[in-house]
């Protein structure tokens, strides 16, 4: 049953004002002086400041805080090339989860242009205006290009969400998810099916966790990669079989994964029960999955299965991973987000589905008990403490790989001045945004 209905989805961002963000000053213009001190003359002094040491840019401006949520709208959700018009709820939208999960400001920037080196050319101009780019809902197999590119010409973490984020989230479910079952990595027989963004960013990050890259088989719209197949890029070859080792049904045999980001009903019982013992199966295809949570757990009731959804167990959300990732990368001064602060986001989101739930994390999801095992292996995308554990590790990754710019002294600290932060942002932002309902409703 819908939670909603069109109508209220249209006046949730229409009314009581247009849009899911606004700008407000920090700073007050009430009088000359301040007047003064924001503008001219004043705002000289941290201008001159700037240019003598660049790095003075995090102490003057609110460049360390900001991120750019970059789109072109040619593969929006489950929408498809709508453009960047259309598109810009949706970055809006990922402007208010930046916000509400890590007090991280966002400008969306929303652009006309199809053209992979325009958008590059773009992006690397703004660099003085940021702390780091998201890119956000660009097609494959153009988002590889440019993510790859801007990440060798910024000296700011650029990060392509629909890739990265649900390979670190899934890399973490599948971490537990093997120690539930029995499972070495190594051993792992890999069938991933949808060769898009997510599909190769996430084959890539198994093989970084220790997946044989020969022992996944990666499926697109027209079946089995494969040396020899006509119509592969430069990415998907990067998972190509030796040769045609047949049909999704074929492959399926004997698999222990499987990682759906296709469509619905792609994957029947017999499949599933042709798999290993109690399989691993991430269908998450939305709204619905390639198999229903039903149906793969009567086939099998050991199966650990996860989907997209939030109405069933192990919800595979990204909301759990790019506001704490980039939350971690902006405080150290990260120059890029590389591999071993994604791994180090994976492991900690593991490890925290190992701790006792919060009562209010049960009250949240209406349920009145949730623990480690086959219906938890990843923890719930509204549990707070995602903040403070996979935030700090990121953080210490970029330290600890070279890449921060300004080191943190005291993790511990910095944890606790975490959780202070969010909840001051959250006082700040809830009477706001309740007086704006009030005054809109009159």
């Amino acid at each position: 049953m819908a939670l909603f209905t069109r109508e209220d989805a249209l006046a949730y961002h229409r009314a009581p004002r247009p849009g899911k963000l606004e700008v407000i000053p920090t700073k007050p213009c009430e009088n000359q002086l301040d007047l003064s001190l924001a503008y001219s003359p004043g705002v000289a002094e941290a201008c001159l400041a700037i240019k003598e040491n660049p790095d003075c840019a995090a102490e003057y401006t609110g460049r360390a805080n900001l991120v750019a949520v970059v789109s072109n709208g040619t593969a929006v959700l489950g929408l498809g090339n709508i453009g960047p018009l259309a598109g810009k709820p949706v970055m809006e939208g990922k402007g208010v989860l930046f916000k509400n999960f890590a007090d991280v400001d966002v400008y969306d920037i929303d652009l006309a242009t199809t053209d992979s080196d325009e958008l590059i050319n773009v992006v690397k101009c703004l660099e003085p205006t940021f702390g780091g780019i998201n890119l956000e809902d660009i097609k494959a197999p153009e988002c590889f290009y440019i993510e790859e590119k801007l990440k060798a010409a910024m000296q700011i973490p650029v990060f392509h969400d629909d890739q990265h984020g649900t390979a670190i989230i899934s890399g973490a479910a599948l971490i537990n998810a093997c120690e539930i079952t029995n499972r070495k990595v190594e051993d792992l027989k890999a069938v991933v099916v949808g060769a898009g963004a997510a599909g190769i960013a996430c084959a890539r990050f198994y093989v970084l966790m220790g997946v044989k890259r020969e022992n996944i088989f990666m499926f697109d719209s027209r079946g089995l990669i494969y040396k020899g197949r006509d119509g592969l890029n430069q990415y998907k070859e990067e998972f190509a079989q030796a040769e045609n080792r047949g049909d999704l049904a074929a492959c399926l045999k004997g698999a222990d994964v499987f990682l759906g980001l296709s469509k619905k009903g792609l994957v029947s019982k017999d499949m599933v029960r042709s798999m290993a013992d109690s399989p691993i199966i991430f269908a998450m295809a939305n709204p619905d999955p390639e198999i229903t949570y039903e149906d793969a757990k009567d086939a099998c009731p050991t199966a650990i299965m996860g989907t997209g959804r939030s109405d069933y167990p192990n919800q595979i959300n990204n909301v759990s991973g790019f506001p704490y990732i980039f939350r971690g990368a902006l405080d150290v001064g990260a120059r890029v987000i590389n591999e071993e602060m994604k791994l180090a986001a994976a492991r900690a989101l593991a490890a925290l589905a190992k701790e006792p739930v919060l009562a209010e994390i049960l009250t949240a999801y209406g349920v009145r008990e949730l623990s480690y095992g086959r219906d938890y292996v990843i923890p719930k995308p509204l549990d707070p403490r995602i903040l403070t554990t996979v935030t700090p590790a990121v953080a210490q990754a970029a330290m600890d790989s070279g890449v921060a710019t300004r080191p943190i002294a005291d993790m511990k600290a910095y944890a606790e001045q975490l959780r202070k932060r969010i909840d001051a942002a959250h006082a700040r932002i809830r009477p706001f945004v309740k007086q704006l309902a009030e005054q809109g409703g009159k």
